[in-house]
């Protein structure tokens, strides 16, 4: 399909010239008169590209531009004009003209401007299209009432530039939020760059959120941008701010108020813009009560309070959020979608998930690779399947042994169980955080495989 171009002027000679070359471009043209004639053309058949003439008898080029972009924003126009003036051509920018070409028309240039324009266009459109597939990504599965709330609150809060307070237990979703909400608001062609508090000390964190000069500190070698400087314009989440050290609050507090700051070892004041979003698991008011965080930072971050309902709080979601896990899974395996048996869900509709959604998703990424092609209630290990005797704690059975080298390696061998259920069975994972040795962690986790059982 080849593109289509509205060319418009009050030159029958420009119409026929243009309109030929162009034909012989590969391109289907339109031709109009004047600018009604244009506005109609555009809301019947919606061309690619219009080349539009600024001055024209009755509505004008600026008029008619004007109107193109309130009828169909997307459509490219690239004005045209024999009396161009700079401040005309501005104001053509500025009421979504691509470019601005004068007369007399240079038909490379012409030809080049509209290729120009159309590969905007197809940017844009890629654009719009990623945008889709990200907020879809990044969207709250779940139709329970705690959820619609939840999202309600977004739909509202997101347009705003308000500063964003998402509160909620681990594994409820909390970046989750706050990428939605980013991806809603004004600034979602903007960067979202997060800073995960609870896993930096306060001089590390400092350095992380400002950047550095080269030679600021014993090996700093090269200059950094900070956080600050690269959200400019975008959003900041602070994840799990409870965590955040007193002496980091203090300046994360001075530079949200003054909106500018300075690298480590730099001299140069630099502005910001940002909007910020944080995250907690904490209660903050205690914090505060105890001295570990900032009263007036807690004032200043908690604009809009949103808190994220615990998995418990909406166990109606729970079939929906397995069907996207199995999904996804599948989809990252490149194989075919398991299901899960109805009777299998209702099984785990009544647990209490301590560990929330998060919890959800790694028993279901689990299942999908130790199950068969469904996914039923004998696959459902304890305490998720209340008919699955749980396995014995060594401290019920320690004195059973008569030689401490047995009572040790029973204990041995039911913590490091334990361990891997919580690392999803990664051995590498195990074995680091736990210290034990990588072969001892797999022979465990084959004696696990074979208690299951093969697959059917």
């Amino acid at each position: 399909m080849f593109p289509t171009i509205l060319i418009v002027d009050d030159e029958p000679s420009i119409l026929r010239s243009l309109s030929g070359i162009l034909m012989d471009e590969g391109f289907e043209t339109m031709t109009a008169t004047n600018g009604y004639e244009a506005l109609q053309c555009v809301e019947a058949q919606t061309p690619d590209l219009v080349l539009l003439d600024i001055w024209m008898p009755g509505l004008d080029g600026i008029e008619t531009l004007k109107e193109i972009k309130n009828l169909h924003s997307h459509v490219q126009v690239v004005m045209i004009t024999g009396h161009g003036t700079i401040e005309t051509a501005v104001n053509a920018t500025k009421m979504g003209a691509y470019d601005f070409i004068e007369k007399p028309l240079n038909i490379d240039r012409v030809i080049v401007a509209i290729n120009n324009a159309l590969n905007f266009r197809r940017l844009e459109e890629e654009n719009r299209f990623l945008r889709k597939k990200t907020i879809e990504k990044y969207a709250i599965t779940g139709s329970s009432p705690a959820t619609m709330e939840l999202k309600k609150q977004i739909q509202i809060a997101a347009p705003t530039d308000a500063w964003i307070l998402i509160t909620g237990e681990n594994g409820t979703g909390k970046e989750l939020v706050a990428r939605t909400i980013h991806q809603l608001s004004a600034r979602c062609d903007k960067p979202l760059v997060d800073v995960n508090c609870a896993a930096l000390n306060d001089e590390s964190l400092e350095s992380e959120l400002l950047g550095h000069e080269k030679g600021a500190f014993a090996g700093a070698v090269t200059k950094k941008y900070g956080k600050f400087e690269l959200a400019h314009t975008g959003t900041l989440f602070f994840d799990e701010i409870g965590d955040m050290g007193l002496k980091t609050q203090a300046t994360i507090l001075r530079i949200l108020e003054e909106k500018q700051f300075q690298r480590l070892g730099g001299s140069r004041t630099i502005p910001i813009d940002v909007r910020v979003i944080a995250a907690t698991n904490k209660n903050l008011k205690k914090a505060i009560r105890e001295g570990t965080f900032r009263e007036d930072l807690y004032y200043r971050i908690n604009v809009v309070p949103i808190s994220v309902p615990a998995l418990r709080e909406r166990i109606e979601d729970i079939p929906a959020l397995i069907h996207v896990f199995l999904s996804k899974t599948a989809e990252d395996n490149g194989t075919p979608a398991k299901q899960m048996a109805p009777e299998a869900v209702e099984m785990l509709k009544q647990y209490e998930w301590p560990g929330n959604v998060r919890e959800l998703k790694n028993l279901v990424e689990r299942l999908d690779i130790m199950a068969g092609d469904s996914i039923g209630v004998k696959d459902l290990p304890a305490p998720y399947n209340t008919a699955v005797r749980p396995p014995a704690t060594p401290a019920a059975e320690l004195f059973s042994f008569d030689r401490l080298r047995d009572a040790q390696q029973a204990f041995e061998e039911v913590f490091i169980m334990q361990k891997l259920k919580s690392h999803d069975f990664d051995i590498n994972k195990t074995a680091k955080s736990t210290g034990a040795d990588k072969t001892r962690v797999k022979k465990i986790q084959q004696k696990i495989t074979r208690q299951k059982g093969p697959e059917k």
